[in-house]
């Protein structure tokens, strides 16, 4: 499998990119990519996202070490989303605790999704508003831009919380997956074009399979929409895509 990835900070943002991206292997068996996006008219979003990230780094080290010393260990998808996503909420409380944080300095949505590599199963869990794609089959959640967030759920019971997220996609075959923040559906013609031709950008940047081959594909794709197209996107954007190779 090719991972490719990129971020970018939207047009229309002048200080910080308010979103995150994370990827690593979770065990011996999966890989876990994430995409977070801070809430803009909360405080210091892009901390928020971005300590998401370093906490689900956390917890992938941590499944290492315990599939080190336990190599027999199961890789179960439900559960392992299960229990990543109960220790991330343990480890956003205990963080708010300690360094006393307001809640609104920990909104960000969340898109997660784990593959096991040797079965292709996955499972995708989107907090909030954000996009998926899974071989060609497209999700958007869109919540009407009263979008739902990590930091609201960190008092709630965990185990009636996860029963009552209904965002979540699950698949047994690997082909072309990607998942996004909610800046995939903000681009724009604010710069000079070299071609008046109509393209769509959801497309292009998550099915068309243009310089594949290339590490930097989706940086590449982001700069022929700007300098050939014009189009940009006004808010932040991150972008996880997996192709499976042949």
């Amino acid at each position: 499998m090719n991972i490719y990835s990129t971020i970018r900070i939207g047009d229309y943002h002048q200080n910080n990119c308010e979103d995150h991206l994370y990827i690593n292997e979770y065990g011996k068996n999966m890989i876990l990519c994430a995409v977070m996006d801070g809430c803009t008219t909360a405080l210091e979003s892009h901390f928020a996202s971005t300590l998401v990230g370093k906490i689900l780094k956390k917890i992938c080290i941590e499944k290492g070490y315990k599939d080190f010393v336990d190599p027999e260990s199961l890789d179960d998808i439900d559960e392992s989303l299960r229990s990543i996503l109960k220790n991330l909420l343990v480890e956003l409380k205990n963080i708010k605790n300690a360094l006393m944080l307001d809640t609104k300095e920990l909104l960000t949505t969340m898109l997660i999704m784990l593959i096991n590599k040797k079965s292709e199963e996955g499972i995708i869990l989107a907090i909030g508003d954000g996009f998926a794609i899974v071989n060609g089959k497209k999700y958007e959640f869109d919540q009407d831009n009263k979008p739902d967030y990590l930091g609201f759920h960190l008092s709630e019971d965990f185990e009636k919380l996860y029963d009552s997220l209904e965002q979540k996609i699950k698949f047994n075959k690997v082909h072309d997956i990607s998942i996004a923040t909610d800046g995939i559906f903000t681009f724009e013609k604010l710069k000079p074009a070299k071609s008046e031709e109509v393209i769509d950008t959801i497309d292009f940047l998550t099915i068309e399979n243009t310089d594949q081959g290339k590490g930097e594909m989706l940086h590449i794709k982001l700069k022929k929409l700007e300098h050939n197209y014009g189009l940009v996107p006004t808010d932040d954007l991150s972008i996880v895509r997996i192709i499976k190779t042949e």
